[in-house]
């Protein structure tokens, strides 16, 4: 299946660190969004993304929020999400698992740590 990843964070530089890693996993087809708002634009647009990684803290719409709005609409509810985050407190993981995120990794991350949870998601589905 070739997979179509929306990249969401607010940070430029993140989201390259995360694309870079997507490419080097073998990846190659992306686009990218600045908050959550303009995720839900891209996924209301654009019916080719399967996979979304979020960051958790963004203006306008917060990774957290974008999460629940996705889950909560048919149309996209189960693209799965993995998020990305700062956020490492077990409060938040258990907040965002049960917002319904499919996984979770705390930055700074490796490829490899990418690479292992994207895998474990797409095995789950």
């Amino acid at each position: 299946m070739d997979l179509k990843f929306l990249v969401v964070d607010d940070s430029v530089t993140m989201r390259r660190i995360v694309i870079n890693s997507l490419r080097n996993l073998g990846y190659n087809n992306y686009v990218e969004a600045g908050d959550g708002k303009e995720a839900l634009d891209k996924l209301g647009a654009d019916g080719g993304i399967n996979f979304v990684i979020t960051d958790w803290n963004m203006p306008v719409l917060s990774g957290l929020e974008l999460v629940k709005t996705i889950r909560g609409d048919d149309k996209i509810s189960k693209i799965p999400i993995l998020m990305v985050t700062t956020r490492g407190v077990k409060e938040d993981i258990i907040e965002a698992l049960q917002a319904r995120v499919n996984n979770y990794i705390v930055k700074p991350f490796t490829p490899q740590i990418l690479k292992e949870k994207i895998d474990q998601i797409l095995q789950a589905a």
